[in-house]
């Protein structure tokens, strides 16, 4: 009987008690099909696959953020760097090691349907045509007789996504009016409520089917999903540069930006194979030049061993 009662102390001693047994992670839409199938592949692996949710690079990031338990999600997906705000919020609640990790780069896509009409923009005519303290122009063809005379309509990420943030950085801040920039800078980013920006919510996939069924829209989201879904859509060329790998790995596309993900490392001791669901995505196999990410449209860094940080 003693040595029973010692056998099973010897045992509780040597056995890890997890709180969950599932990575919960949370965050970005533009990069959830590449979170999808590393949990995937991690799933085959005896690790129990990790449940994924779109939020929302700024919902995923609130949720990652509010604190420390098995209650909290364990990594979230972004598609911008985390923001200092963010970092003060993490910190607050005890998220205090945190690792950043960037797996690659992406390239955001204007499109429209494959049936409508294949035009150049400049980030001025974009922001003339979505800005709210623009001239509220009703047609394409108001801001330039060379565009559509389409009305415009196009499907905008909510301000809780990080494909929001990186088209205010990289397409509103740049095309903004010189006067509106003096007035204050702030505003350049604000988009007409009038009915001209349509928030179409975090899944990519509805912006492709409502794009597929008036050609007259248009629509703003990562270059997989336009990769995946060419069959439908066209991407717009903007300062005369086309989305592709190349260009966005050069830095030629004019709208592109890397891609992330946030572990929470005090959760590695609590949840079960976190370590190795980050050493799969930052393998060579996944996010090198010929990786299996690189299949469904992640650009890939040019030197993936730089891809892991503390965040400070």
């Amino acid at each position: 009987m003693r040595k029973i009662i010692i056998t099973l102390i010897m045992c509780l001693m040597t056995t890890t008690l997890y709180a969950r047994d599932q990575i919960s992670i949370v965050g970005s839409s533009t990069v959830y099909p590449f979170a999808t199938v590393v949990a995937e592949r991690i799933g085959k692996t005896g690790i129990k696959t990790p449940v994924i949710e779109s939020t929302g690079t700024g919902g995923g990031m609130k949720l990652f953020c509010s604190g420390i338990g098995a209650n909290t999600p364990d990594m979230t997906n972004a598609s911008r760097a985390i923001k200092s705000s963010e970092k003060e919020m993490c910190f607050k609640n005890g998220v205090t090691n945190i690792s950043q990790v960037i797996i690659g780069l992406d390239g955001i896509a204007f499109t429209s349907s494959i049936k409508g009409i294949k035009v150049n923009f400049t980030t001025e005519q974009l922001w003339q045509a979505l800005a709210d303290k623009g001239s509220h122009p009703q047609k394409w063809s108001d801001i330039d007789p060379s565009l559509p005379n389409y009305k415009i309509q196009v499907l905008v990420p909510p301000p809780t996504s990080g494909t929001r943030d990186a088209w205010n950085e990289l397409v509103m801040n740049k095309g903004c009016a010189k006067e509106v920039q003096e007035a204050s800078k702030k505003d350049c980013d604000k988009l007409r409520t009038d009915g001209a920006a349509i928030e179409a919510g975090e899944n990519d996939t509805l912006i492709v089917q409502k794009l597929s069924g008036n050609a007259e829209y248009f629509g703003i989201f990562g270059f997989s999903y336009y990769e995946n879904n060419k069959d439908k859509v066209q991407a717009h060329t903007i300062e005369g540069k086309s989305i592709s790998l190349k260009s966005i790995q050069d830095g030629s596309y004019p709208i592109s930006r890397p891609l992330f993900f946030y572990v929470k490392n005090q959760h590695k001791d609590i949840i079960p194979g976190i370590d190795q669901y980050v050493k799969e995505f930052t393998s060579k196999k996944a996010i090198g030049k010929n990786g299996y990410l690189t299949q469904v449209g992640l650009v890939p860094l040019e030197n993936p061993k730089e891809a892991i940080s503390q965040v400070k």
